[in-house]
């Protein structure tokens, strides 16, 4: 796991150029992608939103993917579970 954090800028939904943090990076041997975590620092009834995408680690494509399946939900979901459980 890769937690060091940088800031990027990226066009929103809308267009909008905003600037985000990286939480942190993983690879998944189930998927066999690299995934990114990052947020725009924007706090939802509490809780810090945060955002997902597929990543090259190359570096060659800076283009950030969607997340399609449900099995990569649930990778990401239990990796964000055990990061949590590790904090606590």
């Amino acid at each position: 796991m890769d937690t060091k954090n940088s800031i990027f800028t990226a066009k929103d939904g809308n267009g909008k150029n905003t600037t985000y943090e990286i939480i942190f990076k993983f690879d998944s041997e189930e998927t066999k992608k690299s995934y990114v975590v990052y947020t725009d620092n924007i706090k939802e009834k509490g809780r810090l939103r945060v955002f997902a995408n597929i990543y090259d680690p190359t570096g060659r494509s800076r283009e950030l993917l969607p997340i399609e399946t449900e099995e990569e939900w649930n990778t990401i979901e239990a990796f964000l579970t055990k990061l949590e459980d590790e904090v606590k």
